[in-house]
C-alpha cells in the first residue's frame, strides 16, 4: 500500500472513530465500553490527513481572535489551510528539516494558529514556549531541546541574541540583518543574532504541503510545569498527541458548529488540548479574548456576544469570576470545563447556583491527552475528577507494595496510574527526550505512573487526594494539603492557599496554610485567627491548620503552586530552630478552645 492509501485509511479511520464519540456523547458508559483507538497507519499526519481534508472550500469560521480594544479578526477553515501551507513551504525553503526542533513562542495570534499546523505538516518537531519565561529558563531550553529555529515576536526575538547554539531566529512582525540565518556559523554571545522576516511567508506557496512525517514519528515536545522537580522535556508522536486527544474532545463535550473558548496561555499543553486540537476534531470554532487585564464583567459579556458554547478555565479563572460577583450566564454556555488543578467544591456549587450549569472537572498531565474527567451526561459528584475517559485503562496502584489496587476493591487509595498493556493507549508520551532513566521510572511494572495519589469509590469515580511528595504524615495520619486548601477557601478571607508539613517533633509534621487573602482583608491578627477558627470548624483534628501565614505563593509560569519550595523553607527554619517571622500559630490565641 502507498503513502496515498496509507492516508486516505488514516483519515476514514480517525472519523469513524471521532464521529462514533460524537454520537455517544451523553452515554459515557457506552462509550468507555465500546470505544476504541482507530488505527490510523503508520503515516498519519493530523495537519494534512484531517485539518486540511476538513478546510477544503470550508467557509466556516474556524478562528476568531478578538482582542481588548475590540478588533475582531474571524478566519475561515481553508483561509488557515492556505495560510498554514505557505507557511509550510516557506519553511521547507528556509531549510527546516523533518526532525529539526522548532521553539513557537508566540502569544494569541492567527500567526501561532498556522505556524502549529505548518510544523506539523513539514514533520518538525514543534516545542511550543511560554512568552513569559525568563532568559534563564529559554536559554536552558533552547540549549536541551537541542533548538535549530525559532519562531517568536519580533519584540521577544532580542532575548535570543546572546545564547550560544546553531539556530535561526523567525522574527513575526518585522527583520533585522540578514534574510536567512547559515545554520553552520556559530553565533557569539555579545553580538546579536539575525532575524528572518516571517513576513516573507506570504509570498510563498499555498499549494499542499509535501508529506514529510507522521505516524510515530516525534511531533511535539512540551517542559512540564516543574512543581517538584526540574522541568522535563515529553515527546508527544503525530499519533498520541492529535489522536489522543480525542479523549479531550469528548469530554469538553464539543460539537461540530460551535464555538469553545479556553483560557490558556500558548506554551502549555492545556493550550494545545483546547485550542487546537479538540475543538478542531469536532469542526468548532475557537474562541480566543485576549485582553490586558481581568475583568470578569468582560469576560462574561464576550462569552455572551461570541455566543460561546463550551467554555474551560483554570480553578483560579472560576474563583476570580465568583469574587466578582459574575452571577449572569452567557447566553449559548452549555458545557463549562475546569482542570490544571482540582476544583474545589464550593466553587462548582456557586457556578451552579448563578448558572444552572455543572462545571465539569477533568485530569490529564502534559505526558498524556485527557485521562479521566466528570463526562457530558455525567452526574458531577462535587471535588471528584471523575471517571476514566473512553479508552484509557486506568488502575491503582499501592504505593508501599508496588502491585496493583484490584478494581472490585470498593474502596482505595494509591498511586493513580495507566496500563500499558498491550503497549499501552495511544494518548501517553513516546516518552522524556533525552532521559531514559527517567522515561524507565515513569513506566516501571507495566504502568505509567502519573505521580498522584486518588481515591475511588465504589462507583467507580476517583478523586485526588495530592501529588505522591505534596501529601504528609501528621501523628501518623495522611493529610491531603488538597483537601485542607478545599476547606479554607470555603472562608472568604482565602482567595487561594497552599498548606505543606511543618516539621515537628511531635507529631513529625504539622499542617501550615500560606493564605492569599482576598480583597478588603488585612496580614494581621483577626484575619489569622478567623482563617484558624474557620479551619479548626471546618476540619477534623489530624487535619487541622495550626500555622498560618500570608504569602504571596510562589507558582510555576504555568499558574501551578511550588509548594516544594514552600517545604524548603519550612524545613530550612525548623533546622536552625526558628520561628517564622509573620506567622501565627494556634497557641497564639487562646480563645480558639473556646469558640468551637
Amino acid at each position: 500500500m502507498n503513502t496515498t492509501e496509507n492516508a486516505i485509511d488514516g483519515t476514514a479511520a480517525f472519523r469513524a472513530a471521532r464521529d462514533r464519540l460524537l454520537e455517544l456523547q451523553g452515554s459515557p458508559g457506552r462509550a468507555r465500553e465500546e470505544f476504541e483507538w482507530p488505527d490510523v497507519g503508520p503515516s498519519f499526519n493530523w495537519a494534512l490527513d484531517w485539518f486540511d481534508v476538513e478546510a477544503l472550500d470550508n467557509r466556516r469560521c474556524v478562528l476568531r481572535v478578538v482582542e481588548d480594544d475590540e478588533a475582531d479578526e474571524q478566519y475561515s477553515f481553508d483561509e488557515l489551510r492556505r495560510r498554514s501551507n505557505r507557511v509550510g513551504n516557506w519553511l521547507i525553503e528556509l531549510g527546516v528539516r523533518p526532525g529539526d526542533t522548532v521553539m513557537l513562542m508566540l502569544a494569541n495570534r492567527v500567526e501561532l494558529w498556522e505556524s502549529m499546523l505548518a510544523l506539523l505538516k513539514i514533520g518538525a518537531v514543534m516545542l511550543p514556549t511560554a512568552i513569559v519565561l525568563g532568559a534563564a529558563e529559554l536559554e536552558d531550553r533552547v540549549r536541551r531541546a537541542e533548538v535549530r529555529w525559532v519562531i517568536t515576536d519580533e519584540a521577544d526575538a532580542e532575548k535570543f541574541d546572546a545564547f550560544e547554539g546553531d539556530f535561526g531566529v523567525i522574527a513575526v512582525g518585522g527583520a533585522r540583518g540578514a534574510e536567512r540565518v547559515a545554520i553552520g556559523l556559530r553565533n557569539e554571545r555579545d553580538l546579536d543574532r539575525p532575524r528572518i522576516d516571517y513576513g516573507a511567508a506570504a509570498e510563498a506557496s499555498d499549494a499542499p504541503v509535501e508529506r514529510r512525517a507522521g505516524g510515530d514519528d516525534p511531533a511535539l515536545v512540551y517542559f512540564t510545569s516543574g512543581t517538584t522537580s526540574r522541568p522535563k522535556m515529553v515527546l508527544h508522536s503525530h499519533r498520541s498527541y492529535p489522536v489522543g486527544h480525542l479523549t479531550t474532545m469528548f469530554w469538553i463535550g464539543v460539537r461540530p458548529g460551535d464555538t469553545h473558548m479556553v483560557i490558556s496561555s500558548p506554551g502549555w499543553a492545556k493550550h494545545a488540548w483546547s485550542a487546537f486540537f479538540a475543538p478542531w476534531h469536532a469542526g468548532a470554532t475557537i474562541f480566543v479574548y485576549n485582553y490586558l487585564r481581568f475583568d470578569a464583567a468582560r469576560l462574561v459579556e464576550q462569552l455572551d456576544r461570541a455566543e460561546v458554547s463550551s467554555f474551560c478555565a483554570p480553578p483560579t479563572v472560576w474563583r476570580m469570576l465568583i469574587q466578582h460577583g459574575a452571577s449572569s450566564r452567557p447566553r449559548a454556555l452549555r458545557e463549562l470545563l475546569s482542570a490544571g488543578e482540582p476544583l474545589n467544591p464550593e466553587v462548582i456549587g456557586r457556578i451552579r447556583e448563578w448558572w444552572g450549569l455543572e462545571i465539569r472537572d477533568g485530569y490529564g498531565q502534559t505526558e498524556t491527552t485527557a485521562t479521566l474527567a466528570n463526562a457530558p451526561g455525567e452526574s458531577v459528584q462535587p471535588g471528584s475528577m471523575g471517571r476514566p475517559l473512553p479508552g484509557v485503562p486506568v488502575c491503582l496502584v499501592d504505593q508501599r507494595t508496588g502491585e496493583r489496587i484490584p478494581d472490585d476493591r470498593a474502596r482505595a487509595e494509591g498511586e493513580l496510574c495507566i496500563d500499558l498493556a498491550g503497549g499501552g493507549p495511544i494518548n501517553v508520551m513516546r516518552g522524556y527526550f533525552g532521559n531514559e532513566e527517567a522515561t524507565r521510572e515513569r513506566t516501571a511494572g507495566g504502568v505509567f505512573h502519573t505521580g498522584d495519589v486518588a481515591q475511588r469509590d465504589p462507583s467507580g469515580r476517583y478523586t485526588f487526594v495530592g501529588r505522591v511528595d505534596d501529601i504528609f504524615k501528621s501523628s501518623d495520619y495522611k493529610v491531603s494539603p488538597f483537601e485542607v486548601e478545599s476547606a479554607l477557601i470555603e472562608h472568604p478571607a482565602v482567595a487561594e492557599a497552599a498548606v505543606v508539613g511543618a516539621p515537628d517533633e511531635t507529631r513529625l509534621n504539622i499542617t501550615k496554610a500560606y493564605v492569599q487573602l482576598a480583597a478588603g482583608w488585612a496580614e494581621d491578627e483577626r484575619s489569622a485567627f478567623e482563617v484558624l477558627l474557620h479551619a479548626r470548624k471546618a476540619l477534623p483534628p489530624y487535619m487541622r491548620v495550626r500555622r498560618v501565614e500570608f504569602y504571596e505563593l510562589p507558582k510555576t509560569t504555568s499558574g501551578k503552586i511550588r509548594r516544594v519550595d514552600l517545604r524548603d523553607r519550612e524545613q530550612q527554619f525548623a533546622r536552625r530552630g526558628e520561628r517564622i517571622p509573620n506567622e501565627w500559630r494556634e497557641e497564639d490565641f487562646p480563645a480558639l478552645k473556646t469558640r468551637v
